[in-house]
C-alpha cells in the first residue's frame, strides 16, 4: 500500500525522491496522452486546436492543486466540449474572434458557479449518488472510450458522430477494410505495455510502450505505409485572454453556464470516486467543487475553455504509477514544454498506439469484482447499475449519470418511506431478559410490543399507520400498543401527528398506544411540540420494564387468568390444571 498517500496528513508531507519520480513518470504519460485529445476537443467545441492544448495546461495545475483528489485528471473533455459548442454556436460563428470571446466569457461563469457552490458546501449532493451508479457511469464510459479509439487502432474512416450501437455496427461492415500496419502497431503498444506491467511494474509501462509502438511505427514506415501521426502541432505560448464581462454577455451565457457548471461538476465528483474505489483515498467534495471552479476561472484568462475531470486521463494518471497530485502538475508542465520546444516531435506519434493506451486504461477501468458483488448481493443496486450502464451507452453521457442518481434518490425514498414495523416479545437468556422478534401466537393477547426501524417523517407516517392498524386487526381489535421508539432516528410533525392519530383510534376502541425508549432528538420533537401532553405523559416511558409494568394494570385480567402466553413477570402464575397444557 505504499502507492498510496495516507489520508491523515497533506499529500505533500509524503513526497519523497521515489513518489516523484513516479509523478514524473505518470505526468509524462498523461501529457503524451492529451496532445491529440486537446487538438479534438478543440475543434469539437468549434475552438482552433491550440485552445485544446492551452486547457491542458493552467487550469490543469490549479485543480490539481485546489482539488481534494490525488490522481484526479482535469482539462478538455467531450461532453463539456458538445454542450459549449451547442449553447455557444448559436450567437457566434465557429472560430470567430467573437466566438472565442463567448467561450471564455462562458468559462469564467462555469468556474464562478462551480466555485460558490464549493463554498456553499454544496459537495454534499454527490453523496446521493451510489456505488451502483458510480460503477455502471464507470464501465459505461469505459466501453465508449474503448468504442471511440477502436476506428483509429483498426485505421478506419468513420464519423466521430456516429452512437454506440451505430459505431459498432460501421465497424463489423468495415472490419475487412482494416488498415494492418495501424493494428500492427497497437498490438505491440498492448504487449509492451502488459509485459512491463508484469515483469517490471515499478516500471512506465504505459509510456514505454508508447515510445515503443511509435518506433515500430517508423521502422514499419510510417505516414508512408499509412499509419497515422498526430501531426504538427502548434508552438505558441498560452496569450493571455480577457472574458467579457458585459452584463448583456452574462444574461445570454447565464443559463448554459450553469448546466455546464453541473455536467463539470458531476463529471469531477464522479471520476473522482470511480478512482477512490481503487486507491482508497478519501476525498472532499467541496473541495473538488472548489478547485475545478478556480481552474476554469483561472484558465479562462490564460485561454481556455472550460474543463472537467477526464475518465480516460485520470485512469491512465492512476494506472501510470501517480501518487500525488503533483503528476498532474507534471503533465500540465510537459504539455507546455512540448507546445514551446518540442512539437515537431509529438508531430510523430502514432495515432494506433494512443488508441491502445486508451482501451487498455478503459478496459481497466471497469471494476468487474464489484460488479460481481453488487448482482449477488443485492437485486436493487444491480438495477441501478444496469440502467445507468446501459443510459450511459445510449444516451448522453453525463444524463446518463443523471438517470443513475434520479434512480438511486427514487429507490431510497422509497426506503426510507417503509421502515421496518417488527413486533417483538420478551425473552428470558443467560444474558438476562431481553426483547426479541416473534410470530403472532406468541405475543401477548391484549398489549402488542411494536419496535419502528427508521424514521418517523411526512413520507413513512401514512406507511406506520397502516403497519399499527394491521397489528391490532390482527389480534380483533382493542388492543394496546408499546411502540419500541430505540429504532426511530427522527420525527417530524407529520409523524408525531399520526401517533396522535393512531392514539386516538385505540382509545375509541378501549385501546391506548405507549411510547418507550425514545432517543433524545426524538423526545425533544414530543416535547417542544406537545405532542407528548397530549398522548398522555403517562404514556411515555422511559425504559420497556417501567411500560410494562405501568401498562399491565390496565389490561383485562379475567384475560389474563385465561392466558396461555404468560410473557411478563407481572403474568399470574398458571393454575395448577394449566401446568401440563
Amino acid at each position: 500500500m505504499d502507492r498510496y498517500i495516507s489520508d491523515q496528513r497533506p499529500w505533500w508531507r509524503s513526497l519523497s525522491r521515489r513518489t516523484l519520480q513516479r509523478d514524473l513518470w505518470a505526468g509524462l504519460t498523461g501529457a503524451v496522452i492529451v496532445l491529440p485529445q486537446g487538438v479534438a476537443f478543440a475543434l469539437l467545441a468549434g475552438l482552433p486546436p491550440e485552445y485544446g492544448l492551452y486547457t491542458a495546461i493552467v487550469p490543469v495545475i490549479i485543480a490539481a492543486l485546489f482539488g481534494s483528489s490525488h490522481h484526479l485528471m482535469s482539462g478538455p473533455t467531450t461532453p463539456i466540449s458538445v454542450v459549449l459548442f451547442t449553447t455557444v454556436s448559436v450567437l457566434a460563428p465557429p472560430e470567430t474572434p467573437a466566438y472565442i470571446s463567448l467561450i471564455l466569457t462562458l468559462t469564467f461563469m462555469v468556474g464562478a458557479f462551480q466555485l460558490a457552490m464549493g463554498l456553499a458546501r454544496l459537495g454534499m449532493l454527490v453523496n446521493f449518488i451510489s456505488q451502483a451508479v458510480i460503477i455502471g457511469f464507470t464501465a459505461g464510459a469505459a466501453l465508449l472510450i474503448i468504442t471511440s479509439q477502436t476506428r483509429h487502432l483498426l485505421g478506419l474512416e468513420m464519423s466521430r458522430d456516429l452512437s454506440f450501437w451505430r459505431a459498432w455496427q460501421s465497424v463489423a461492415q468495415h472490419l475487412g477494410d482494416s488498415h494492418l500496419p495501424s493494428l500492427i502497431v497497437g498490438i505491440t503498444t498492448l504487449v509492451v505495455a502488459i509485459a512491463i506491467q508484469r515483469l517490471r511494474p515499478r516500471w512506465p509501462s504505459l509510456f514505454i510502450a508508447m515510445v515503443i509502438g511509435a518506433l515500430t511505427a517508423a521502422v514499419m514506415g510510417g505516414a508512408d505505409v499509412g499509419i497515422r501521426l498526430l501531426g504538427e502541432l502548434p508552438s505558441e505560448l498560452p496569450p493571455i485572454s480577457a472574458p467579457d464581462f458585459s452584463l448583456t454577455t452574462f444574461a445570454q451565457l447565464a443559463s448554459g453556464a450553469f448546466a455546464i457548471a453541473l455536467l463539470g461538476l458531476l463529471e469531477a465528483v464522479s471520476i473522482a470516486r470511480s478512482i477512490a474505489a481503487f486507491s482508497h483515498q478519501q476525498h472532499d467534495a467541496n473541495r473538488e467543487f472548489v478547485g475545478q471552479g478556480l481552474s476554469n476561472i483561472v484558465g479562462s484568462f490564460f485561454s481556455s475553455f472550460a474543463s472537467s475531470g477526464s475518465f480516460s486521463r485520470s485512469g491512465i494518471n492512476f494506472r501510470a504509477g501517480a501518487v500525488t497530485p503533483l503528476a498532474a502538475v507534471f503533465s500540465a508542465l510537459l504539455v507546455f514544454l512540448i507546445v514551446l520546444i518540442a512539437a515537431p516531435l509529438a508531430a510523430y506519434l502514432p495515432i494506433p498506439a494512443v488508441a491502445m493506451i486508451l482501451i487498455l486504461v478503459a478496459y481497466r477501468l471497469i471494476d468487474w469484482r464489484q460488479i460481481r458483488t453488487i448482482f449477488r448481493a443485492n437485486p436493487t443496486d444491480a438495477a441501478v447499475l444496469i440502467t445507468t450502464f446501459t443510459a450511459t451507452l445510449f444516451v448522453e453521457l453525463t444524463f446518463a449519470v443523471y438517470v443513475g442518481v434520479i434512480l438511486s434518490l427514487m429507490l431510497h425514498l422509497n426506503r426510507i418511506s417503509h421502515p421496518s414495523i417488527v413486533s417483538m416479545v420478551p425473552r428470558d437468556t443467560q444474558l438476562g431478559r431481553r426483547f426479541d422478534e416473534a410470530p403472532l401466537k406468541h405475543e401477548c393477547p391484549q398489549l402488542s410490543i411494536v419496535r419502528i426501524d427508521g424514521s418517523l417523517f411526512f413520507g413513512a407516517s401514512n406507511f406506520v399507520e397502516r403497519g399499527l392498524r394491521d397489528i391490532d386487526s390482527a389480534k380483533g381489535g382493542a388492543n394496546r400498543i408499546l411502540i419500541l421508539g430505540d429504532g426511530i432516528n427522527f420525527i417530524d410533525v407529520t409523524g408525531a401527528e399520526a401517533l396522535l392519530r393512531e392514539a386516538e383510534r385505540l382509545r375509541s376502541r378501549g385501546g391506548d398506544l405507549y411510547l418507550c425508549d425514545l432517543k433524545a432528538g426524538v423526545l425533544e420533537v414530543m416535547e417542544k411540540g406537545g405532542y407528548a401532553k397530549e398522548l398522555g405523559l403517562k404514556n411515555v416511558f422511559g425504559t420497556k420494564s417501567e411500560a410494562i409494568a405501568a401498562i399491565y394494570p390496565e389490561l383485562d385480567h379475567e384475560r389474563c387468568r385465561q392466558c396461555q402466553v404468560r410473557l411478563f413477570k407481572e403474568c399470574p402464575p398458571r393454575e395448577p390444571d394449566d401446568v401440563g397444557r
